[in-house]
Order: structure tokens, then sequence, then C-alpha cells
């Protein structure tokens, strides 16, 4: 069994797919000799020409209409945009096109693109390369909206969005890029939709995705070894679809539920998270659903990002008060 770090398993994921299917396209930012900013694209270009995995100008406006006018075409592009920040003047060709084709056609026109996201912070970067932008897109219908943690799940999770017939933003968290972990990249992926217990407990259930997985997984394993406190971690791996049925039954189970993730409190997606366990569980909690999140504040400076993201002592504290409650 493989030790593989979460940029060769998208880098897999990619080489794989375009070996798969001719139709399939590779355009960004530095994606081509460079290899992109992270190297998740690295010998691509070499493996399969010029003319199937490109660099673009510097402009994510443009990266976005060119791949829906590939995908409607019948090619199957896969776009970087190279740093989350970077995305958002790309949200109106997303939002007003890109997500409305198969509705606008009755269902007879789809639009099968990934957008590629690098995500979050953890890695000290500068201004505008350590947003999260996830609400955005997964209040936008017509999208969907995938989130792995792991280096298998993102290889299983990017070969099942490449061969999604809709439109799906697939986000990175940067600080996971070089996380390591046994496994073997074969297979045709996982379901999208589909979440998954990372570990299980009876106390309290926490939700979280992405990089706040890993934060949750070390909250919870100091809870038991401290205070005998069992922690579920639930793991989302995809916001838009949502698996309802694993958070229903792991809250309905605990009684008891924290949802974290790194974007600003207020309207972020822990807030759907929390609304539908209070519709779907509401007789069987035994506290209130607590968030712990980055605070309403534009995302800081490096030297105090620390401060920002949620961190284990945080993550805890809200343990504590459900439980004690």
């Amino acid at each position: 069994m493989a030790e593989v770090t979460m940029v060769k398993a998208l880098n897999e994921a990619l080489r794989r797919s375009l070996a798969d299917d001719p139709r399939m396209l590779v355009l960004g930012e530095d994606i081509g000799p460079l290899g992109g900013v992270f190297r998740v694209t690295d010998g691509l270009q070499k493996e399969f020409g010029v003319d199937r995995v490109f660099d673009t100008p510097l402009a994510e406006s443009a990266i976005a209409g060119v791949s829906l006018g590939l995908s409607l075409a019948g090619w199957h592009p896969v776009a970087e945009m190279q740093f989350d920040g970077f995305s958002y003047p790309a949200l109106d060709q997303v939002i007003s096109h890109i997500a409305k084709y198969r509705f606008r056609s009755r269902g007879r026109q789809s639009a099968p693109l990934v957008i590629r996201i690098p995500f979050a912070g953890g890695v000290g970067a500068a201004e505008h390369h350590g947003e999260s932008p996830e609400t955005y897109y997964a209040h936008t219908a017509g999208l969907k909206v995938v989130v792995p943690s792991t280096a298998i799940d993102a290889y299983h999770l990017l070969r099942a969005s490449i061969a999604d017939p809709d439109p799906v933003i697939f986000f990175e968290p940067k600080s996971r890029y070089w996380s390591k972990e046994q496994g073997e990249l074969d297979g045709d992926g996982l379901p999208i939709g589909k979440g998954r217990v990372v570990r299980e407990g009876n106390d309290c259930t926490i939700v979280s995705y992405g990089a706040m997985v890993a934060r949750s997984l070390a909250a919870a394993f100091r809870a038991s070894k401290d205070n005998g406190v069992e922690i579920e971690v639930l793991d989302l791996r995809s916001l838009v679809p949502l698996d309802l049925d694993l958070l229903s039954e792991s809250v309905r189970r605990t009684g008891r539920a924290v949802v974290v993730h790194e974007a600003p409190m207020t309207a972020g997606f822990g807030a759907e998270i929390v609304a539908r366990i209070v519709e779907d569980c509401f007789d069987f909690l035994e506290a209130p659903v607590l968030r712990v999140t980055g605070y309403d504040t534009p995302y800081p400076p490096a030297t105090i990002e620390q401060f920002y993201v949620p961190s284990v002592e945080r993550i805890l504290a809200a343990v504590d008060r459900v439980t004690g409650y």
C-alpha cells in the first residue's frame, strides 16, 4: 500500500481521466510547463500535449466562460482557479450561466465541467490567498460542491466530479496538500453526496469538511484522552448534495452537535448544517447546536492567522459547553 499526498492523488486523478477521456481538457493559469502553483498539474502537459493541457491568461472570468463554451461544444474541461480569492471575478459566469444551463434548457443541455479551487488558510499566504468562499457556490442552485479532506478521497472525488454530467466546484484545502495517507489510487471514484464517519463516538457529533476534519479529529482524540468524552467526527465530503441521512443518524444518536468550518460564522455553511439538524433532529437534541468558525472579518495576515482559524482548544471549548449543558 503506497503513501501518497493530496497533490499526488489529485495529479493522478487528472492524469487517469485525461487518459480515459479524449474529450477532457485541463486549463488555468500556469498549469502547463510550471505544473500549477501547487504542482497539482505537474507533468500533464508534457504527457498529453499543449492542446489538452494549456495555460490561460490571468483572467478568471474568461477561464470560466471558455470552460462553459468548451463543455457546450462537447469537451469536458477541468479549470483551475489559482487561488480561492482569485475566483471572485468568475462568479458572474458561474452563477449566471454555468449553474443554469440544465435548467435553462429544460434538461436538454448539461454543462459537464469542473472548476478546481485551492481554498482556505493555513499556509501563511498573502491577502486573497486564504479565502473560504464555499457558501457562494453552495447557495447557487445548479452546482455541486465537493470538498475532500484526505488524499485518497481527493483522488476518488475528483474522478467522480470529472465524470459527472453537471458542473462541479471542487475545493482543495491548501493546508492538506502535503498531508500523507496510506492507500491505493484505483477505482472510478466515490459517489458525490456521501459523507463518512471518521471517528465513532456517543457523546457528541462534530460535523466538518476540508482541512477542519483533521483539526476536529485531533480535538476528539484529546477529549477522549483527557476527559473520557467520546466524540463522533463526520466528514461531509460534499456540501451539495449534503448527506442528510448521515448527519441525522449521527446527531439523533449522540444528541449533541458542534459544527466546525474556517469561513466566517455569519451566513456560513455551518448555518445551513445547524438548520438541517434542528429540522430533522429537534426531538433528539440534548443541547443547543454550536458553531466554531472563522471570525466575521476579512482573512487576516499570515502572522496572526493562527488566531483566526478554529483551533483544537476552541473546538474543545464548544464540546465542553454542549456536553455539560
